[in-house]
């Protein structure tokens, strides 16, 4: 009876290590496609704050972070933006483009001037779109699967190739996001 309890123990264990694999498969597949080691897409936006009109093909060569933000009521956005500002101050001169795509979610109606003064309000001196009717965010992240948070972030290295994904909430100095961010940032520019 004990030698019978066992084989069944074994084999159940034996049937749940070979399950494993495949559950962590299902849940990544639930995330939809991964955009990690893939070309990131062109962005759709026509209005910018602080530059003319950019696009990814002419920032090829350079690290690229984009980071999705709203404002004024984001706590996350806001609790970011130092960071932001941070990693731009730093590295802008290495090579890294920092660029802020704003996602309108207030019910009231679309300002360019309003975001204008949000940006300002963060500090940014960096590149800002406007991404109206987030048609980036959802072909970049929303459409490709049930994600939690819009203030999501990419960084794209000098090909062009998305290396590094942060998908919402907030990174703080000194918090592991933060870090792990900033370590890759630093990788992506002693790329050559």
């Amino acid at each position: 009876m004990k030698a019978a309890t066992l084989r069944k123990g074994a084999a159940f264990l034996w049937c749940l290590w070979l399950a494993l694999p495949l559950a962590g498969r299902c849940a990544a597949a639930s995330m939809g496609p991964t955009v990690l080691g893939k070309p990131a897409p062109e962005w759709q936006a026509t209005n910018w704050i602080n530059t003319a009109p950019l696009t990814l093909r002419e920032l090829r060569g350079k690290v690229v972070l984009v980071r999705w933000w709203t404002a004024p009521d984001c706590p996350y956005c806001a609790a970011t933006a130092p960071a932001l500002n941070e990693f731009y101050g730093a590295y802008h001169s290495q090579g890294l483009e920092v660029i802020g795509f704003y996602h309108h979610k207030s019910s009231e109606p679309l300002k360019a001037e309003a975001v204008e003064q949000y940006a300002r309000n963060f500090g940014f001196m960096f590149p800002v779109a406007i991404d109206s009717g987030w048609r980036t965010l959802n072909d970049w992240w929303l459409d490709r699967g049930d994600q939690q948070w819009t203030s999501v972030s990419f960084l794209i290295d000098r090909k062009g190739i998305v290396r590094h994904l942060h998908p919402g909430g907030q990174y703080v100095k000194g918090d592991k996001d933060y870090k792990a961010l900033k370590k890759k940032i630093e990788e992506l520019l002693a790329e050559k």
